[in-house]
């Protein structure tokens, strides 16, 4: 999670949300429920979510596509925007390349936002969105195609 003041991000928080073996049905609610509580302790005024993309197992691109569902539909309740961004996209704007590998991910956003410690590699790729969203708002904002506020992402 970043709180952008202006252009600048500042971390808050990263980790991963991880289910335990069970039903698939249970996965999904655990993960539709830690994401409902992440949001509710931190009141973020936007989220962002990594668009699902096929790459050689299409029953993994399915499990994934319902699981971003979950943790979409645990967003709902508290009246949110949401934004997704494709990997490449994402990767392009913080790395410079879309076809960055996850190590360059990490270190980008370790640089990017001056942390002490490298983040595994799921939280980096979620920090990697959201500044990624923000290198969006801050081009939007420019261009004058939209309202852009300070606020948590």
């Amino acid at each position: 999670m970043l709180d952008f003041q202006g252009d600048t991000p500042a971390y808050v928080a990263s980790g991963t949300v991880k289910s335990t073996d069970g039903a698939f049905a249970d996965r999904l609610r655990q993960i539709f429920e830690s994401v409902g509580g992440i949001v509710q302790e931190f009141q973020p005024d936007i989220v962002v979510f990594e668009s699902v993309f096929m790459h050689k197992n299409p029953g993994s691109a399915l499990k994934l596509g319902h699981a971003r569902s979950a943790a979409i539909c645990a967003t709902f309740e508290h009246k949110l925007e949401v934004f997704e961004y494709a990997p490449r996209e994402i990767k392009q704007a913080v790395v410079g390349t879309g076809a960055a590998t996850k190590e360059q991910v990490q270190h980008m956003v370790v640089s990017i936002l001056k942390l002490g410690g490298t983040p595994a590699p799921d939280a980096a790729d979620a920090l990697a969105a959201a500044l990624c969203h923000g290198n969006q708002r801050r081009m939007r904002a420019r261009l004058g195609s939209g309202n852009m506020i300070a606020g948590q992402i």
